[in-house]
């Protein structure tokens, strides 16, 4: 998937969330770091994030305090609404 252009990932409903993830630093625990995180996702199970926050606490040091999102689709469909009408414009 990651193969994908961002126009294909959009079009197959993904939009873009980003991630705000407090950690501890290793040598200084009782410290909290910041790291933010973007890419393409599937709201509402997010596979991406969850994938990279297991990559996170399995792989990296600093043990995770917390994680906070916002998502947003950006492909979705346009409000419109019908009006019956006409304008007569006189000279």
């Amino acid at each position: 998937m990651r193969d994908a252009s961002e126009l294909e990932l959009m079009l197959k409903g993904y939009g873009l969330t980003t991630a705000e993830i407090l950690y501890h630093l290793p040598d200084h625990p009782h410290v909290l770091q910041t790291f933010i995180w973007q890419d393409y996702d599937l709201a509402p199970k997010f596979p991406v994030l969850f994938g990279f926050i297991e990559f996170w606490r399995t792989k990296l040091e600093g043990p995770l305090h917390s994680v906070h999102y916002t998502h947003r689709k950006l492909i979705a469909p346009n409000e419109w609404r019908k009006v019956d009408g006409e304008f007569v414009l006189l000279h």
